[in-house]
């Protein structure tokens, strides 16, 4: 049996006890961290991880190897505490949202703020399970909110949206 890389792995459902049994999505994450080989590596947000580690199980083969660039994208996304606050707070929202997209009502606020009393693997699990509902757009919405998710506390993330300097009026007096 050949050594597996990072750049030769085939990324598989569950957990594995080394890269020459598969890796998961965080799996790989540990190889490309240069971490000891783990479902659960220190650099990686545990809000994210746990939201992937779940996704990689519930999507099918074909689906799953999207997830190579998240395994790269995810790596330092281990933010302080607020920020990992902020990233349940707002996978949380993002959850009740396609709950309510799903059912049309609207849930009552008792239920609405369930998830911020969850352990993070029951926020990413729960925000999985909502998501693997939504059909043939699942897979999209899915990768868009890691993006998001991974956008809260990027170092270089703008906290104001980007103003474009004013450009004086040329002067239609003077000629070229």
């Amino acid at each position: 049996m050949s050594v597996q890389t990072y750049q030769t792995i085939k990324l598989a459902k569950g957990r594995h006890r080394s890269a020459e049994d598969g890796a998961c999505v965080m799996e790989l994450a540990s190889m490309l961290s240069d971490e000891a080989f783990s479902d659960h590596p220190v650099s990686v947000s545990p809000l994210i991880g746990a939201f992937l580690r779940a996704y990689n199980d519930a999507v099918d083969d074909a689906h799953r190897q999207d997830l190579y660039a998240y395994a790269a994208k995810v790596v330092d996304s281990n933010g302080s505490d607020q920020v990992e606050q902020a990233r349940i707070a707002h996978l949380s929202a993002w959850t009740d949202d396609l709950l309510r997209q799903r059912s049309r009502l609207r849930l009552p606020r008792r239920l609405r703020t369930f998830a911020y009393g969850l352990p993070v693997e029951g926020v990413g699990a729960r925000a999985v399970r909502q998501v693997m509902l939504c059909g043939d757009d699942s897979h999209r919405r899915a990768l868009a909110v890691i993006d998001e998710l991974l956008a809260i506390g990027a170092p270089n993330a703008p906290t104001t949206p980007p103003t474009v300097p004013e450009t004086p009026a040329p002067n239609l007096a003077q000629p070229v």
